[in-house]
């Protein structure tokens, strides 16, 4: 007789939230995870009393009340407000591009001053069928935006000239003329007091967790062991990449403890300029508002993936798409086994569109 009713692969947000569903239903679970901690990308660890997020900032937002009600039964959410801010040569802005922004770009004051630099800056360049990245955000915020905040940092984070990324890549821009520094428009916005590692936690309470377990190395002795398998890792590593390999970007860390109370003085500072090869620095003292003697550091280095590597986020353009549709379509014939989170979708997630697939996916099962 199998001894679970589910086995899932991943500890991560996704499969913790199903784990705890299927746990509240009187189910069992295995959970297991090829790393050596729980929580998945967004596993904090504390370093000189600070939680330091080890995969990039993860700041929890979202519109929708229930899954910010669902998620404060695991933690309590302090009241830090994403206000990222760009260096550009030796010029500090304000993100997102908002009045503060345009303020100190163009001298000026007023929302229409700043509508108006935009408008003629748009209307200069004559771009109505835009055939890349660049002629899409040109279109849409004009040259000195696009030239100081957009253009060096998107060209780091994918790796390629705008020139030789597709358009779609940005839908848009969003331009704010007020002056208001809160990058998100979401109604709930916090960060859990004592990290995310401490919320998965009490996720996984009461539940078998195994670490250190790669799927596929086990597969044989793991899958007789449970009904159902929950599996949150690649979709083309699951079919031994049998139609080819799904792109991704992937992001390498350089952490840094540093002997003074204040390295930057904010949380997350964008570098926007292509020749500095990092995207950002994040210290990670100020998502808690520490007050700590010394302060960590983490330096954003985004790279090429290669196979067998972590991979991050996946390259959603329309060659992948195609690709993990006939993916999609070797899954759905796969008995007991459910497809789930940014690698299992093979789709960009943030945090609060996690939980709700895992709660849909509980929920239907």
């Amino acid at each position: 007789m199998n001894r679970y009713d589910y086995l899932i692969v991943g500890a991560g947000l996704y499969g913790a939230v199903f784990a705890y569903e299927a746990r509240k239903k009187g189910k069992s679970c295995l959970v297991i995870d090829k790393r050596n901690h729980i929580a998945g990308n967004v596993f904090t660890e504390e370093v000189e009393g600070i939680q330091v997020h080890k995969y990039g900032a993860h700041i929890f937002h979202t519109s929708n009340k229930k899954v910010w009600e669902y998620m404060n039964q695991f933690a309590e959410f302090n009241q830090y407000i994403n206000s990222p801010v760009a260096v550009y040569k030796d010029e500090l802005y304000n993100l997102p591009f908002n009045m503060n922004t345009f303020s100190k770009m163009w001298n000026i004051r007023t929302p229409q001053e700043a509508k108006e630099k935009i408008a003629n800056q748009i209307a200069e360049l004559s771009i109505t069928d835009p055939q890349n990245l660049e002629e899409q955000a040109l279109s849409l915020v004009g040259r000195d935006v696009y030239e100081k905040l957009v253009k060096g940092y998107t060209e780091k984070q994918w790796g390629r000239d705008c020139k030789d990324l597709p358009a779609f890549i940005i839908k848009r821009l969003p331009l704010r003329f007020t002056y208001d520094n809160n990058y998100f428009n979401d109604r709930y916005q916090g960060i859990p007091i004592g990290g995310y590692t401490a919320m998965v936690e009490r996720m996984l309470e009461g539940i078998e967790v195994r670490l250190n377990v790669d799927y596929f190395s086990e597969k044989e002795q793991l899958d007789p062991l449970a009904d159902q398998i929950v599996y949150t890792g690649q979709i083309d590593r699951y079919f031994d990449y049998c139609l080819g390999i799904l792109e991704y970007r992937m992001v390498r860390f350089e952490q840094e403890t540093l002997d003074c109370e204040n390295y930057q003085g904010n949380a997350v500072v964008n570098y926007t300029e292509r020749e500095i090869p990092y995207t950002r620095i994040i210290e990670h003292k100020h998502f808690e508002f520490g007050r700590q003697e010394k302060t960590v550091i983490s330096r954003e280095y985004p790279s090429e993936w290669k196979k067998g590597e972590e991979p991050y986020y996946p390259v959603n353009d329309k060659k992948n798409n195609e690709l993990f549709e006939k993916y999609q379509e070797l899954a759905k014939k796969e008995k007991n086994v459910l497809f789930g989170g940014r690698l299992g979708e093979y789709r960009y997630y943030d945090m609060d569109k996690v939980v709700e697939q895992a709660l849909k996916a509980a929920e239907r099962i």
